[in-house]
């Protein structure tokens, strides 16, 4: 284990237990292998799975693994009509599980997200019975503060990219608190508290995963 994974794997353990305080049930690993083992050893098969647009799921490769397994999952991606879509996206709130990740996490175990449709937001508010978030450990930070300015400065800049908008953010790099059409930053949520007991289920894994 060379400094760089030491060094995470410390910083790792200390923010589990940090979530832990906040009645969440959190896990360190490290790599997104081990992620999707603990990821499926906490989904019961045949349970219904419902998720947005996280590229942190993507790139771990629960999704391929769930569509291998016994599980029913709504991937909205394969909608045929945007009417399709939305029923699909609307089906979180009564799912077994919804998957997700963060736009930053701060050292002592909160998390901000930043939504345009605000529906990944309003589910990790209200609705699925689990909550299974995969952290990359490139989106810890010190402070909320800190996880505030990533996730509007890094992160939202980056993501409205990927949707081919064309706001300040995009054009400069980094936020600039506009009312843009195409704003990314409609809803924003800061998560501090699990009010039932171990709802999230989080997954810090020692990779860059994600914006």
């Amino acid at each position: 284990m060379g400094p760089r994974e030491k060094r995470n794997k410390a910083l790792g353990e200390r923010v589990v237990k940090a979530l832990e305080s906040r009645n969440m049930e959190a896990y360190y690993v490290e790599s997104r292998e081990e992620a999707v083992k603990t990821a499926l050893r906490l989904i019961g098969e045949g349970s219904t799975v419902n998720m947005g647009g996280s590229a942190s799921v993507r790139e771990s490769g629960l999704i391929e693994a769930l569509k291998d397994g016994n599980y029913t999952f709504y991937d909205r991606d394969l909608a045929p009509t945007p009417e399709e879509k939305e029923k699909i996206a609307r089906k979180a709130f009564e799912c077994d599980w919804y998957l997700g990740s963060v736009n930053a996490m701060s050292e002592d175990g909160v998390f901000v997200n930043i939504d345009g449709n605000a529906n990944r937001v309003a589910a990790y508010a209200f609705g699925p019975k689990n909550v299974l978030l995969i952290v990359g450990m490139n989106k810890i930070v010190k402070t909320q503060e800190d996880a505030m300015h990533r996730a509007r400065n890094e992160a939202a800049p980056i993501n409205t990219q990927r949707f081919g908008s064309d706001t300040p953010c995009v054009r400069n790099g980094s936020c600039f608190d506009c009312k843009s059409e195409d704003c990314i930053c409609c809803q924003i949520m800061v998560t501090r508290f699990s009010r039932i007991p171990k709802r999230f289920k989080i997954i810090l894994v020692d990779e860059n995963l994600g914006f």
